[in-house]
């Protein structure tokens, strides 16, 4: 029967017995028929009740089982047209629905957490408590463990690698070296923090980069030997054609046991003299090679980059006068405060500010701006920009290499000593430059 129809009657039904009730009561009807009426009204109320609440247990039982994620029940069809049957109907739609959603989320995690779990770059997840959620097989063959359960464990494997672990905060990263079984490994540690539900989370990642390294070690083994070699042969080819040149007159003359006139004295004079500035010329090269190698350690402080950035104008305000170059300067914050060794900060922001001054000699619009702001990552980054005339595309994967320089005059070793500068910083040195628009060099701080 349809549940309005049968709502309708009951209530119709309850209607004439309350009317029928009270005109027996009105015309003196016995007591026994008054309370037989009485007694049937409650019963018709109970049933009513109870049939009004039929439905909205069907509906309660239906959310029960989604709250519990049970799809599985199905309600009864008959397929006669009633409300009912409309609902159970709606119920079973709504029900595979959610059992078809259900499915297809727990098919794209099992997908995700194959694909985490086969990927070569090791990955670990776990929260504030140090409970790990996930572990990947990579990682696990990368600090050598069956089962990690507590990211404290991982101290007893590798202290360096656990200190990196909780020190560092999203977007940080950090070169290890970690004993394994099959060798020491250099494994780049990168972090990333997450709040899922209001709980806060890290995911590391674990890449080895050792093979990386090496390669990049080898091509700069090639890269110096190649400069050195080139450099040598600059210098000794000359002096040694010059001092076999010499060596041989002397020799001859000795022979014929002839004197040696004025005139020869003036080119044995000469040559010795060349002989010596090219020697010169190397002491100078190994010089400038031995200070790539003896980097000071950092002595970490607390930088006002706002009096940073106001020393070197002023120290460098004559070349600015001299070039005609107008410096602009802007810090955002103003208080902005850097932690590093300033000393080596320093000389890293005047080399760069030397090559700027040098890149807008030729240019008529002479301007180099210095820089400081937080990145949306929040690392601390200091630019260095000129109006200069730019950096060819095919130098400028070479501008970093020791002793590479553009410059009619130059050693080539500023920007590398810039580069193991940052590096000792824990940061990093880019550069962008586009043809005649200027170079912008950016130090990049992990805040």
């Amino acid at each position: 029967m349809d549940y309005k129809v049968g709502l309708l009657g009951r209530i119709i039904l309850l209607a004439i017995s309350l009317f029928l009730l009270a005109y027996f009561i009105l015309n003196g009807t016995g007591v026994f028929a008054i309370s037989l009426f009485i007694i049937l009204i409650l019963a018709q109320i109970v049933f009513f009740l109870s049939y009004a609440e039929s439905s909205f247990k069907k509906v309660r039982q239906f959310l029960d089982n989604i709250k519990q994620d049970n799809y599985t029940n199905v309600y009864p069809v008959k397929f006669d047209g009633t409300e009912t049957d409309d609902l159970h109907i709606e119920f079973n739609a709504i029900l595979a629905k959610l059992l078809e959603d259900q499915a297809e989320k727990e098919a794209n995690y099992q997908y995700f957490r194959s694909v985490f779990q086969h990927l070569s770059i090791g990955l670990i997840t776990f929260d504030e408590d140090g409970k790990v959620q996930i572990v990947n097989t990579a990682a696990k063959r990368m600090i050598n463990i069956h089962q990690l359960t507590n990211i404290k464990e991982v101290e007893k494997i590798n202290k360096e690698l656990h200190h990196a672990i909780h020190s560092l905060r999203t977007g940080g990263s950090e070169l290890i070296k970690i004993a394994h079984p099959d060798g020491i490994m250099q494994l780049s540690v990168y972090v990333i923090e997450l709040v899922l539900r209001d709980t806060k989370f890290k995911l590391v990642s674990l890449q080895n980069i050792q093979s990386e390294l090496e390669e990049k070690e080898m091509e700069a083994w090639q890269n110096l030997v190649r400069v050195l070699t080139h450099e040598i042969m600059n210098s000794i080819a000359p002096i040694s054609s010059l001092a076999s040149t010499v060596k041989g007159d002397i020799e001859s003359k000795i022979d014929i046991n002839e004197p040696v006139n004025p005139s020869d004295l003036e080119d044995y004079l000469m040559a010795i003299s060349t002989i010596e500035k090219r020697s010169e010329g190397m002491i100078n090269f190994v010089s400038d090679f031995r200070s790539l190698a003896h980097i000071p350690t950092p002595k970490f402080q607390t930088i006002r980059l706002k009096g940073l950035f106001d020393q070197l104008e002023t120290l460098m305000q004559h070349q600015f006068d001299t070039n005609q170059i107008q410096l602009k300067k802007h810090i955002e914050p103003d208080d902005l405060i850097l932690f590093g060794d300033q000393t080596l900060i320093e000389q890293v922001l005047i080399n760069l500010i030397q090559n700027a001054i040098h890149a807008v000699e030729d240019t008529i619009s002479r301007i180099i701006s210095l820089d400081a702001f937080i990145d949306e990552s929040g690392k601390i980054i200091l630019e260095v920009t000129d109006s200069g005339r730019g950096i060819e595309e095919d130098a400028l994967p070479k501008i970093f290499i020791p002793f590479f320089t553009t410059k009619k005059k130059g050693s080539g070793i500023g920007l590398s000593l810039s580069k193991q500068i940052m590096r000792r910083h824990k940061g990093n040195i880019q550069v962008r430059s586009k043809l005649g628009e200027g170079t912008t060099f950016k130090l990049i701080f992990n805040a």
